[in-house]
């Protein structure tokens, strides 16, 4: 077999993301959704395989800015459209496009590259790690109720077309991208991901709706969702469908969730993708009840090690030496000091005996802070070297919030 790896040319773009479809089982997405991708495909980062005349292999990368602990925000190649056609499965195709793709990566200068993955076996031997989880939760509101905090009733609620207000909501979203890794700086054109609502992909549900949360006439949070009815014989039961949530205050978080309690004729609310330290799970009187189930999220692969280190901050003072292994971007094996503290960090080369010896997927496991080195030690997938090291770096890597990645790309 002869293939042929190439950029993306535009007028090849619907042969491209066709075979991304068939990929994915062959439905094809709304004309909206696909126009959508269309205009933020970035053509010079996205690479087909062609056999032929058949795109055979997809690839992409969105240019992102990650927020990291300590609240900067890393430049990171956001991977994504990866597929393979069934008919070239195991022939080294992922593999020459995640290679072309970390090359293109590195010699951009971005120290991250990251992705959600279809399935979470598939990217470990690339050098990613899972390094942010999601929770979902089905919560029962006729069983459950909230203990909302002081200052809740003088939040203003109202109804608003979710178009009319989206600049407002997006201004409420950037401010909050530095108080949680794992979120993403959304560059022009990527806020209508969240307004994007094709009847097609309802499944019985109603169009998208949206609830602002106003106080003194200033915007504090808002939340975009659908209700699917049902009706049973005994009466009502429809679902609400939380599409996204953001509060800029406690008062106001709790406002917007007991509107959606509240609302009429529903006896339930599903929430697909929530941080996992939501501050919900403390406002309910029964999380028995929420059905909670967690999953990974967000993947991240250190493409410049020493640099992606440095990007970030660390919670407690560390000294550390890493023997790092890492085959498939070998320039950087070896041993790295990594110093820092809550101002700063400097990761430079070092020949000084290493601390822990681990391969650059637990480092971008833990890179986010909500995946502890120690857990991953107890894996055996970190080994400590010298004593005391462990307990160091783990506590130095952690985050007082969890990563939360709310959507995906």
């Amino acid at each position: 077999m002869t293939t042929d790896v190439r950029m993306l040319d535009e007028a090849d773009w619907d042969a491209w993301y066709g075979a991304l479809d068939v990929a994915f089982g062959g439905v094809a997405e709304s004309p909206q959704e696909q126009q959508l991708w269309r205009e933020l495909t970035e053509f010079d980062r996205s690479f087909g395989v062609w056999d032929g005349e058949a795109c055979v292999g997809t690839t992409g990368a969105f240019s992102f800015r990650l927020s990291v602990p300590g609240g900067a925000l890393v430049g990171a190649a956001g991977v994504t459209m990866v597929s393979v056609a069934a008919t070239h499965r195991r022939r080294g195709i992922l593999t020459s496009m995640m290679r072309r793709q970390l090359d293109d990566v590195r010699a951009g200068g971005e120290p991250l590259a990251v992705l959600t993955a279809s399935e979470p076996a598939i990217y470990g031997r690339f050098g990613y790690g899972a390094a942010s989880q999601q929770m979902k939760a089905t919560i029962d509101t006729t069983r459950v109720r909230l203990a909302p905090p002081a200052g809740t009733a003088d939040v203003r609620l109202r109804y608003a077309k979710p178009a009319d207000v989206h600049e407002a909501c997006e201004a409420l979203y950037a401010r909050r991208v530095p108080e949680r890794p794992g979120l993403l700086a959304r560059s022009p054109g990527w806020e209508r991901l969240g307004l994007l609502d094709p009847a097609s992909d309802r499944d019985g549900a109603s169009p998208l709706q949206c609830v602002v949360a106003e106080r003194d006439g200033e915007l504090v949070g808002y939340v975009r969702f659908a209700v699917k009815p049902a009706w049973e014989w005994q009466g009502p039961k429809s679902t609400v469908l939380l599409r996204d949530l953001e509060a800029a205050d406690p008062s106001a978080y709790a406002a917007l969730w007991q509107f959606l309690f509240d609302i009429d004729l529903t006896s339930s609310v599903v929430a697909r993708s929530r941080p996992v330290d939501d501050p919900l799970l403390h406002l309910v009187s029964d999380v028995r009840r929420c059905d909670i189930s967690v999953r990974d999220s967000l993947h991240v692969r250190l493409v410049e090690l020493g640099a992606a280190l440095e990007a970030r901050t660390y919670q407690a003072p560390v000294d550390v030496v890493f023997e790092v292994t890492d085959t498939f971007c070998p320039w950087n094996e070896g041993r790295w000091r990594l110093t820092g503290d809550t101002k700063g960090a400097s990761c430079e080369r070092t020949a000084d005996p290493a601390d822990l010896a681990l391969s650059v997927r637990e480092l971008g496991a833990a890179y986010l802070g909500g995946i502890s080195l120690a857990s991953l030690a107890g894996a055996g997938r970190v080994r400590e070297l010298r004593g005391g090291a462990l307990a160091e770096a783990s506590l130095a890597f952690g985050s007082a919030a969890a990563p939360w990645l709310p959507h995906g790309f």
